[in-house]
């Protein structure tokens, strides 16, 4: 009588295992699709902005600093930046973003 009780009992646990396991696949799945995916979208179009930069280009680096591209190395990934009237700074590639601010916003 008791393996019976014991059997049973087993057979309730599993369930419970079973509907856990369930639970954990639906909370990374909705953690992939609202944090991990929207990430990789965005650094998608962070490379993809990096990758078609030209001269002329208004930009602002990782460090806050708002200027125009002059000069792009593709060779070393360094890119030529004036801030001021007779000031240029060398800037990695990767430290370069688009600037907003310059856009006029839309509505």
């Amino acid at each position: 009588m008791t393996q019976i009780i014991l059997a049973a009992q087993a057979a309730q646990g599993g369930g419970g295992m079973t509907s856990f396991l369930i639970m954990m696949v639906a909370i990374f799945a909705i953690m992939y699709f609202f944090m991990i995916k929207p990430q990789q979208k965005r650094q998608k179009e962070i490379q993809n902005f990096q990758n078609s930069l030209t001269e002329g280009m208004q930009v602002f680096t990782s460090g806050g600093i708002y200027g125009t591209v002059k000069k792009i190395d593709l060779a070393n990934g360094m890119i030529d930046v004036k801030i001021a009237d007779g000031v240029i700074v060398k800037v990695d590639k990767g430290c370069v973003f688009k600037d907003n601010t310059s856009t006029p916003a839309q509505k």
